[in-house]
């Protein structure tokens, strides 16, 4: 016959000393992340002249909305262990749809915007089946949604750009200003209020309870009666919103749905999460993190171009970033 062993009293009281500990290590990490995005933009104040103005600062923050809109949504994702290699092919796909509607469809911008956005959405709830229902690993699944996605942004734009001169007030969404005295444009504060909701729905709601529950053990929130597929089916969905909103940010700036843009912005996305302290083996992460994460990518990527450093070598850069940030994650958890 069996025996169970019953739980001791220390072992609560363990528990709750390790959530205390790994609590303390992650405002570390987002401290030390701070601290370096701090020492990075004064590196490059000293450096060049040009560097620490307010346009200039003004234009590292809206260079930021698009990859932080999809870095927040990544942030969900990554948490619950997961991965999402579609989400750059898909913002193009997504401004391609907002075309789509607003211009050959002729829907008024009240409809568009949240059709482009829903569709977003859906991009996510069929990576979520494909994962959660279908057992495909996410690397492959979003994979091929990569391809898929880049594939039909093409074809149904006819591999040309679509233009929005034509719908009012489109373009206002990221490059207006509703507060004109301080000259930060419309892009920049929906990046604030989105990061907001998802940091209050990370924290306090049921979906950010089970991402963190998934990510740090799959197994054992399954066996506490929790529907693991319906949660990670709604995580990829909720995340696929932000990659619809990222393409209707993106095109309103450019003024136009450009069909080939999208390559190589999930890399820099899940780079900002990994920099932004969120491991990539799940359970720990935080919407600030992200948003410090994508802040040093945007100061990196704007101080190197003002310092005329060749594109190859800010890749170089940013590639030995993305392995520094990765290996800290390792040594906070004690893996090496």
């Amino acid at each position: 016959m069996t025996t169970v062993k019953a739980p001791t009293r220390e072992e609560p009281r363990q528990r709750r000393a390790q959530v205390a500990v790994d609590v303390v290590r992650g405002r570390l990490q987002q401290l030390l992340a701070f601290a370096s995005l701090i020492v990075i933009y004064a590196f490059f104040a000293v450096a060049s002249p040009y560097f620490f103005t307010y346009d200039n600062f003004i234009s590292i923050l809206f260079s930021t909305v698009v990859i932080g809109t999809l870095a927040i949504g990544t942030t969900f994702v990554i948490i619950s262990a997961g991965i999402d290699l579609s989400i750059g092919t898909g913002m193009a796909l997504c401004a391609v749809m907002a075309g789509v509607f607003m211009v050959k469809a002729d829907l008024p911008l009240t409809v568009g915007v949240p059709l482009t956005i829903l569709f977003g959405g859906l991009m996510g709830l069929v990576n979520g089946i494909n994962i959660a229902v279908l057992r495909i690993p996410p690397f492959i699944a979003t994979l091929a949604m990569m391809l898929v996605a880049e594939g039909l942004a093409l074809v149904v734009s006819d591999s040309t750009p679509i233009y929005f001169s034509e719908v009012s007030g489109y373009t206002d969404i990221s490059t207006g200003r509703l507060v004109p005295s301080i000259d930060i444009p419309n892009a920049v504060l929906v990046l604030a209020l989105v990061a907001a909701i998802a940091g209050v729905l990370l924290t306090k709601t049921l979906l950010g309870r089970y991402t963190y529950s998934i990510g740090s053990n799959e197994e054992a929130t399954a066996l506490s009666g929790i529907d693991v597929r319906r949660w990670k089916i709604a995580i990829y969905t909720f995340a696929g919103l932000f990659i619809g909103l990222a393409g209707v940010l993106i095109s309103a700036r450019l003024g136009s749905a450009q069909p080939a843009t999208g390559m190589g912005y999930e890399l820099q996305a899940i780079a900002a999460v990994v920099i932004g302290g969120t491991s990539l083996s799940g359970g720990k992460g935080s919407i600030v993190g992200t948003l410090i994460g994508a802040l040093i990518i945007s100061v990196l990527n704007n101080g190197l171009q003002i310092m005329e450093i060749p594109q190859e070598w800010q890749n170089v850069i940013l590639g030995c970033v993305i392995l520094v940030a990765v290996y800290t994650d390792r040594v906070r958890r004690k893996e090496v």
